[in-house]
């Protein structure tokens, strides 16, 4: 099993920026792609962005959101730079097991983006 911890959300303005953070533990070298989704209320969850052997992002936060991973802290990272309104949502971590092909999920942690 995985364990995911995500910090880091909070309240901003628009054009502002947040680092969310996500820590794994547990069974870590089951891993191997890592990323972020984000369910706004009334819709569903989807990929941000993801890091395994390449990065994906979402077209919607392509040159605003960075995804970064240290492997030796465990840890994935999303830069968020110039958010927008719709940006606001609760955001999850999500960690892919290699053998199983299971999905591990954090928490959520909720973003705000005022207008």
């Amino acid at each position: 099993q995985v364990q995911l911890v995500e910090s880091g959300g909070g309240l901003v303005q628009a054009g502002g920026s947040l680092r969310l953070s996500c820590i794994a533990s547990g069974r870590i070298f089951r891993i191997d792609v890592m990323g972020w989704y984000r369910q706004a209320p009334g819709k569903q969850r989807e990929l941000v962005a993801s890091r395994g052997g390449s990065t994906n992002y979402a077209d919607s936060v392509k040159g605003r959101f960075t995804i970064s991973r240290d492997n030796a802290k465990s840890t994935v990272y999303l830069q968020m730079n110039s958010l927008k309104p719709e940006d606001t949502a609760v955001y999850y971590c999500n960690a892919h097991d290699r053998f199983s092909g299971d999905d591990y999920w954090g928490q959520g942690t909720q973003v705000t983006v005022s207008s």
